[in-house]
């Protein structure tokens, strides 16, 4: 039996998103109408809630994978800043952090050394840059709508990261509208 080394990892990284309205079937069909037959009743709050989720994603071409954005801390960073920082880097996007998710462990060896590692993931609201942006470490980044992402995802564990961060989401946004905020 061979007998390994073992080393705690900590890293951050999260889940980049973007909101936009979800078209409603009307919108899909629509004709050109006068004045008077719109409909110009007001919207009921359902529709008003309605949201479409989009991830940033990072992939690479040659190993077939798609991930979350993550990284290892630097020294005197937080986690908070980890998160922020590598999703930057490896998206080309600015970033607003907005709550904590959840973390995921799982162990992998390497050179003889068996690591455990644990990924604290956060909420990152996309408020700028562009994803032609990205560092080199992923050559690709692409927006993906929640469950297109859920299937694009490789690893399982983060799968179930992005349910939560649709939960979080949700959380965060009934919040801002009874605190009246946008």
């Amino acid at each position: 039996m061979e007998r390994y080394q073992t080393l705690r990892a900590y890293s951050a990284g999260g889940v980049v998103f973007r909101l936009a309205p979800v078209p409603s079937p009307e919108q899909y069909f629509a004709t050109e109408q006068t004045e008077e037959e719109q409909d110009t009743s007001p919207v009921d709050e359902p529709e008003r809630d309605q949201i479409h989720m989009e991830v940033a994603l990072v992939g690479r071409k040659h190993a077939g994978i798609w991930a979350l954005p993550k990284g290892t801390p630097q020294a005197g960073e937080t986690i908070e800043q980890v998160a922020i920082r590598e999703a930057q880097e490896e998206t080309g996007l600015q970033v607003r952090l907005i709550a904590y998710i959840g973390s995921i462990s799982y162990s992998f060896v390497r050179d003889q050394i068996r690591y455990h590692k644990q990924v604290r993931h956060f909420l990152l609201e996309a408020i700028g840059g562009d994803t032609s942006l990205h560092d080199h470490e992923y050559d690709l980044v692409a927006w993906f709508a929640l469950p297109e992402a859920c299937r694009r995802l490789t690893y399982q564990n983060e799968v179930n990261i992005l349910y939560q961060a649709e939960e979080t989401l949700r959380r965060w946004l009934h919040y801002r509208r009874q605190e009246g905020l946008k």
